[in-house]
C-alpha cells in the first residue's frame, strides 16, 4: 500500500486483512506513512492524514500521535481543516491531557468568528472535553452567545452552558438570566436547550429553584402548544408533537413542583391535559405519559390526578413490551405505601406478570405482589404467592419464602392459617428460607398451645414423606421431642387420624440422624428430639440408650458432646432426667428489634437452643482470652484500655450460655443451681437516637439483666432513597467492662426504612465503672463506602446508682 492512499482505499485495505496479524501490519505501515506525512513542513493532505488516523482510533490502535497536528489544524484558517481539527481533539484530546490547553485560545478566538459553523466547532469541542480552566476563561464568551440572535448558535451555547455548570458549579449564576430569557423563543431546539441548562440550574442550587419556580406559568403555556398544536412535520413524530421537548419540560416542572403546593397547583390543569389527550398506542406516546405520571406522583397533587396516573400505570401492565410492563412495577412500588388502595386495583394484573418470562419482571410483579398484602386480602394473595413459588426461579426463592414470612406473620387471620402457611412454604422451599425460620416458627408453635397435637401429626407426616428440607426436619424433629406424647396418643380431632407408635417415631428420628442428606445441626435436633422421647414412652427406652451412646463417639464435636453428656443423664443423673427433659415453657417474643417477622440476632440464635435450659446440657463455648488491646481505637482519648468484641474477627459466634465452670469440676455441675423460681423481666427502656447523619439513624434501648448484666440493642434504619450494603456495628468499651456481641438481623438496610438492622451487644460491668460505648458505623452506598463513629455516654433505662 502506497503512503498517498485515500481514505476510503486504508479502509478497504482493512477490512479485506484475512487475520489480525495482516491488519496490524496494514496499520503500522499507514501509521508510518501518515507520520512521516506529519513532519513535512508543506503538507496539503494534513486534513486526509487525520481523518485516516481517526479511523485507526475508532479500531482501538495507538493514534495520540496526532494530538500536536489536531492542534496545528484547529489554528488553521481553512474550514475544512478545522472540522477535522476538531473532531480529532474530541476523540484524541481529553481534560488530562497537557495538549488541551493549547487549543483554549484557538476556541475563544473561533467563538467570536463571522462564520456560525467556525462558532458550532468551537461550542461542540468544549462542552465535549472542555477542563474546569477552559469553562473559567470561556464561560463570559458563552454567556454571550446565549444572548445571540442566531437560533442555530443558540441552542448550542446553551447545551455548551450546561457542561460548563457541570464541571464548575460556581459559574452556574452567570447563566441564569440568560437562560430565563431563553424560555421565549420559538425555536424548538432553543426552548430544549434551555430547559436542559435550567434543569441542571435547579439541581445545583437551591435559590436557583426558587427563582425559576416563577416561570411554571410560561413553561405551562409552551406544554400547552405542543399538546393542543396541529399536525407539524418538523416536529412530529408519530403524531406527537416535539416528544423529547415534552419530556424535557414535563421533568423541569417535576423539579420545580417537588414539595410546593403553588407550583403543583399551577401545573395540575396541564398535567391532566397531557394525561387524557395522549395517544397511548404508540411508544412515543407512552413516554410523554411514563414521564407525566413521574411528575404527578412527584409533586403535590390532587389525589384525583394521582389516581389518574396510577390508572395509566395499570394500562402499561397489560402491554405487550415487557420494558413498558417493569417500569409500570418500578413505578407502582414506590407508590405503594402512599396510594395503596389506587395499586390495590390492579392487583389481579400485577399476580398475572408473576407469570412472565422474564426474570426482571417477575421480581418486580414478586416485590410488588409482597408490598401490596393486607389484613383484607392476606387469604388470597397468599394462595397466589404459594402457588407462584412452587414454581418460582432459584434465584427469586429466597426473596419469596422472607417475603411470604413476613406478609404472615403481619396478617394472618388465626394461627392454625400461620401455621399452616409456613409449614406449606417449608415443604415447598425449605432449603432457601432465612436462618432465622426455624426459630421463628418454634416460637409460634410453642404459643399456639391447642394446636400441638395438630402441629405434630402434620410435621410428622411432612417428616416421612421428605427429609431433604433441612428447615422443615428440625422443625419436625424438636415438635416430635417437645410434644411426642401428643403424636403417640393419637386422639388429635383437627388432624387426619394416624395411628403412631413408639417405633414409628423412633425410626423417623433415627432416619434423620443416618440420612446423608442431613446437616450437623439437623442430625443435634434430631438427637436431643430422641432423648426426649425418653421422658414420653415407656417400652423403648434402652432403645433411645443405645441410639445416644453411639454418637458419643461421633466425629462431629457438637454431637459427641451432646451424646456424652445425655449418657452421663442416663447413667449418674438418671433421677434428675424427667425434669431436665421436660417440655419447654412458651417462649415469648420480647426482644426489642423484632420487626414484621424479622427477628434479631439474640432470637436467631438463642431460640434454637432454648432447650439447653431443659435438656441438652452441652458446655459453654470458653470465653476468649481478655486481651490488653486497644480495638481500632476506637476510645483513643479513655483512661482505660478497651476490650475488643469477639464478634470482631469476621464471623459471627455461636449460641453459647454464660456459665462458667471450674477445671476438672464435674460436667453435669450445671445443673447444681439450678432454679424453679422464675424470674420477672427486667424492664426494657425505650429507644433512644444516638445518631442520625446522612439518612442513616441508630437507636439504642436497654434492658437490665443482672446488678452488673446488661443487653444493649442497636437498631439502625435507612431513611435515604438508595439502598445501603455492607453494613457493620463495631463496638469497643473499657477494658474492666466484658463485651459480647451477637450476630446482627442482617447486613443491607432498604431504602426508606421498609427494615432495619439490629445488633445486641451484652455487656458485664462487674467493678461498675462508668459505663461508655463507641461504636463505629461502616457502609456502602450507591458503590462509595462510608465510615463514622459515634460514642454513647449514658444508656436509657439505667439508674444514676446502676452502672
Amino acid at each position: 500500500m502506497s503512503p498517498s492512499v485515500q481514505l476510503q482505499e486504508m479502509i478497504r485495505a482493512i477490512r479485506s486483512a484475512r487475520t489480525q496479524c495482516e491488519e496490524r501490519s496494514v496499520i503500522q505501515r499507514e501509521c508510518a506513512a501518515i507520520r512521516a506525512q506529519f513532519r513535512q513542513a508543506d503538507n496539503g493532505g494534513r486534513s486526509h492524514n487525520l481523518a485516516k488516523l481517526l479511523y485507526v482510533h475508532m479500531l482501538g490502535y495507538p493514534a495520540h500521535f496526532g494530538q500536536m497536528e489536531c492542534v496545528r489544524m484547529i489554528a488553521s484558517p481553512r474550514y475544512s481543516e478545522k472540522r477535522v481539527g476538531y473532531l480529532g481533539a474530541m476523540m484524541l484530546l481529553d481534560e488530562k491531557q497537557d495538549a488541551s490547553l493549547l487549543i483554549t485560545n484557538s476556541i475563544k478566538n473561533d467563538l467570536s468568528h463571522s462564520n456560525q459553523f467556525v462558532q458550532s466547532l468551537a461550542l461542540c469541542t468544549l462542552a465535549c472535553m472542555g477542563s474546569a480552566e477552559m469553562c473559567r476563561d470561556l464561560a463570559p464568551e458563552i454567556d454571550r452567545l446565549l444572548r445571540a440572535s442566531n437560533s442555530y448558535i443558540k441552542k448550542k451555547a446553551a447545551l455548551c452552558a450546561v457542561h460548563i455548570v457541570r464541571k464548575v458549579h460556581e459559574l452556574g449564576e452567570l447563566f441564569v438570566p440568560a437562560a430565563r430569557s431563553l424560555l421565549s423563543e420559538k425555536n424548538h431546539g432553543v426552548l430544549h436547550g434551555a430547559v436542559v441548562l435550567i434543569i441542571e440550574l435547579c439541581e445545583q442550587n437551591p435559590e436557583t429553584l426558587e427563582h425559576f419556580r416563577k416561570t411554571v406559568p410560561d413553561l405551562v403555556q409552551i406544554m400547552k402548544g405542543l399538546v393542543l398544536s396541529g399536525y407539524s412535520p418538523e416536529h412530529d413524530v408519530a403524531g406527537i408533537s416535539d416528544p423529547f421537548l415534552q419530556v424535557r419540560i414535563l421533568r423541569l416542572l417535576r423539579i420545580l413542583g417537588r414539595k410546593n403546593e403553588g407550583a403543583s397547583d399551577a401545573m395540575n390543569d396541564l398535567l391532566a391535559q397531557v394525561a387524557t389527550n395522549t395517544d397511548s398506542t404508540k411508544t412515543v406516546g407512552n413516554a410523554v405519559l411514563y414521564e407525566t405520571v413521574l411528575t404527578v406522583l412527584d409533586i403535590k397533587s390532587e389525589s384525583g390526578l394521582r389516581v389518574l396516573a396510577v390508572n395509566i400505570l395499570g394500562r402499561f401492565l397489560l402491554n405487550n413490551d415487557r420494558n413498558i410492563r417493569y417500569i409500570a412495577m418500578t413505578s407502582l412500588q414506590k407508590i405503594v405505601g402512599t396510594d395503596h388502595n389506587a395499586v390495590q386495583r390492579h392487583r389481579g394484573t400485577i399476580v398475572d406478570c408473576l407469570k412472565d418470562q422474564d426474570a426482571s419482571v417477575k421480581r418486580r410483579a414478586l416485590e410488588l405482589s409482597l408490598a401490596l398484602v393486607s389484613a383484607s386480602n392476606v387469604r388470597s394473595m397468599m394462595k397466589e404467592l404459594l402457588l407462584f413459588l412452587s414454581s418460582c426461579p432459584a434465584e427469586l426463592r429466597a426473596h419469596a419464602t422472607s417475603g411470604i414470612f413476613n406478609a404472615a406473620e403481619r396478617y394472618a387471620p388465626s394461627q392454625r392459617w400461620h401455621i399452616d402457611t409456613m409449614l406449606h412454604v417449608l415443604i415447598t422451599a425449605g432449603g432457601d428460607v432465612r436462618d432465622e425460620t426455624v426459630p421463628n416458627l418454634i416460637q409460634l408453635i410453642t404459643i399456639a398451645s391447642e394446636l400441638h397435637c395438630y402441629t405434630v401429626h402434620k410435621l410428622y407426616r411432612a417428616l416421612i414423606a421428605d427429609i431433604s428440607q433441612q428447615s422443615l426436619v428440625q422443625v419436625a424433629c424438636w415438635c416430635i421431642g417437645e410434644y411426642g406424647d401428643l403424636l403417640l396418643r393419637g386422639d388429635c380431632q383437627e388432624a387426619e387420624p394416624v395411628q403412631v407408635t413408639e417405633d414409628d417415631a423412633l425410626d423417623a428420628l433415627e432416619t434423620v440422624l443416618h440420612s446423608h442428606m442431613s446437616s450437623p445441626a439437623t442430625r443435634g435436633f434430631a438427637l436431643t428430639a430422641t432423648m426426649k422421647l425418653s421422658t414420653r414412652i415407656t417400652d423403648n427406652v434402652d432403645r433411645i440408650r443405645s441410639i445416644v451412646s453411639i454418637y458419643g463417639s461421633c466425629i462431629d464435636v457438637e454431637l459427641q458432646q451432646r451424646a456424652v453428656e445425655y449418657n452421663a443423664l442416663f447413667k449418674k443423673y438418671d433421677h434428675m432426667r424427667a425434669a431436665v427433659l421436660e417440655r419447654m415453657p412458651v417462649i415469648e417474643k420480647n426482644s426489642p428489634g423484632h420487626t414484621n417477622g424479622e427477628s434479631t440476632g439474640e432470637a436467631t440464635q438463642d431460640a434454637p437452643r432454648a432447650k439447653l435450659k431443659q435438656g441438652e446440657l452441652l458446655l459453654p463455648p470458653q470465653q476468649p482470652a481478655n486481651q490488653v488491646c486497644n480495638l481500632l481505637d476506637l476510645l483513643g482519648d479513655s483512661e482505660e484500655t478497651l476490650q475488643p468484641s469477639p464478634a470482631f474477627g469476621g464471623a459471627a459466634p455461636g449460641p453459647s450460655v454464660n456459665t462458667t465452670s471450674t477445671a476438672g469440676g464435674d460436667l453435669l455441675d450445671l445443673l447444681g443451681g439450678l432454679a424453679l423460681t422464675p424470674l420477672a423481666p427486667a424492664p426494657v427502656a425505650p429507644p433512644v437516637p444516638v445518631y442520625d447523619k446522612s439518612g442513616v439513624t441508630l437507636t439504642v434501648s436497654c434492658e437490665k439483666q443482672s446488678a452488673t448484666g446488661l443487653t444493649v440493642t442497636l437498631t439502625a434504619s435507612n431513611a435515604t432513597d438508595a439502598d445501603i450494603s455492607s453494613f457493620t456495628l463495631q463496638a469497643a468499651v473499657p477494658k474492666s467492662v466484658q463485651l459480647h456481641m451477637k450476630a446482627p438481623s442482617g447486613d443491607a438496610l432498604p431504602a426508606r426504612g421498609s427494615a432495619k438492622v439490629t445488633q445486641l451487644v451484652v455487656l458485664n460491668n462487674p467493678n461498675k465503672v462508668n459505663l461508655k460505648m463507641r461504636v463505629r458505623v461502616s457502609y456502602t452506598r450507591l458503590g462509595s463506602a462510608f465510615q463514622d463513629t459515634v460514642q454513647i455516654d449514658s444508656f436509657p433505662g439505667l439508674d444514676a446508682a446502676g452502672q
